[in-house]
């Protein structure tokens, strides 16, 4: 039975139930919906008001437009959708969870999800957080502390194979000159990356017909690659050129953007959750929420997942290497520097906590970013930039990755190769949380 305060907030933010738009891919039986139904259709209507007072939060839609049409004739103020959202809140942990597991890891998702809602709107009417508490409470996630020490462990191990002297970002950024795609070849690359991304991907994960994306490039962006989800199992791929892009980020963009990573989630959260099961709450992506974590770090666990040991460097000596004219008998040489500064990739987290804490400047920011993350001085601008729009983000990259990694090990996806496929399929098939990995 729904409490009094569900009750009012259902009355409030859509009249009554009747007056519900409804879609035939989700509504497809009982007029009836039950209690986790109704929340989830409030989720998505609350998500879409956020959506109005900071342009980032949806970053994707594809239930009734009417919701977003009705969103907008509304125009719910931060403060009115925070005291709706606390009145589901409150709604769900006053229940049982189910006995079934999908069904409780529903419950859990949209608690968690709308309490993140509720921490982005007090965030946008002032309140400050430090880098650890925005983590905690918009992406469900502790993230680690790293020394100064150990990054410069890393720098050091850097410093005796890289070629030349003196100041190693330098070095590295000379050294990685060898091995840009040339403007020219850029498209031709990606798409040979693409289509090899998608061959392993399918071996593995039967994907809806029709399924398909289409790629821009674009400039003047804060971050490398975006997939702007569209529904019906498409999506918009955009590659940024602002700046170089060295060889190893066509299989980088193409899996983590594509397949197996963001595009398949989408598609296999629409035909699953969405469509199959009718669970609304799937077809609005929240960006500033813990869906984020998974979302960023499965798809740059993806990478591994489809290229796991060797095969990625075989692949690209092999194919990408000679499509971009590069040497191929440099690529070993390459990819031993590449995961050593991949090491330094948390170096990106402490930088954002000093930064949003206030204990150093942007000026200091992109500096210690050169020093112990060795960008270069326009990627740290960038960079930076990035920190200044999306916060603690960040973690969902790295940390993300790590802790789906480590349950897809801990569920016994760590030597055999079909359990880690069939395992990565259920993570993404599922509304789980990143506090809920590995249990």
């Amino acid at each position: 039975m729904r409490s009094t305060v569900l009750t009012l907030a259902l009355a409030l933010l859509i009249g009554c139930a009747s007056a519900v738009p409804t879609d035939s891919r989700i509504d497809r039986t009982d007029p009836q919906m039950t209690d986790l139904d109704s929340i989830a259709r409030q989720y998505v209507r609350l998500v879409l008001a956020m959506g109005l007072h900071d342009a980032d939060y949806v970053d994707a839609f594809y239930g009734p437009p009417e919701w977003r049409e009705e969103a907008k004739r509304e125009q719910l103020s931060l403060t009115r959708i925070a005291d709706l959202a606390k009145s589901l809140v409150a709604d769900l942990n006053s229940r049982p969870l189910p006995g079934e597991e999908m069904l409780a890891l529903r419950q859990q998702y949209l608690t968690r999800q709308l309490q993140a809602l509720v921490s982005r709107t007090e965030m946008l009417q002032g309140k400050r957080l430090s880098f650890d508490e925005q983590a905690l409470a918009l992406y469900d996630a502790r993230p680690p502390v790293k020394s100064e020490a150990e990054f410069q462990a890393i720098l050091d191990q850097l410093d005796s194979i890289l070629p030349g002297e003196g100041d190693l970002t330098a070095r590295l950024t000379a050294f990685r000159k060898d091995f840009v795609i040339p403007e020219t070849k850029l498209d031709l690359v990606f798409r040979a990356a693409v289509a090899e991304c998608r061959e392993r991907t399918l071996r593995h994960i039967d994907l809806p017909e029709g399924e398909s994306f289409r790629i821009e490039y674009v400039t003047d962006k804060s971050w490398s690659g975006y997939n702007w989800y569209q529904g019906d199992y498409k999506s918009l791929i955009q590659v940024n050129t602002d700046l170089p892009i060295q060889i190893d980020r066509a299989i980088d963009l193409a899996c983590h953007e594509g397949y197996p990573g963001h595009h398949v989630y989408n598609v296999l959260l629409e035909k699953n959750l969405v469509n199959d099961r009718g669970w609304v709450e799937n077809s609005v992506y929240a960006l500033f929420s813990p869906q984020s974590l998974i979302a960023e770090g499965s798809a740059n666990y993806g990478i591994d997942v489809a290229f796991p040991g060797d095969e990625r460097i075989a692949y690209e000596r092999d194919t990408l290497f000679p499509l971009a004219g590069l040497d191929p008998n440099r690529a070993r040489e390459y990819y031993e520097v590449q995961e050593l500064v991949g090491k330094l990739n948390y170096a990106g987290n402490e930088v954002a906590r000093r930064y949003m804490n206030g204990e150093i400047t942007a000026e200091q920011s992109a500096a210690w970013l050169v020093r112990y993350g060795l960008y270069t001085p326009e990627l740290a601008a960038r960079r930076v930039r990035f920190m200044d729009q999306y916060g603690a983000y960040v973690i969902n990259y790295n940390l993300g990755k790590d802790l789906v990694r480590q349950h897809i090990e801990a569920l016994g996806g760590d030597d055999d190769l079909e359990k880690r496929w069939d395992l990565f399929e259920e993570l993404l098939s599922s509304p789980r949380l990143p506090s809920g990995l590995a249990k």
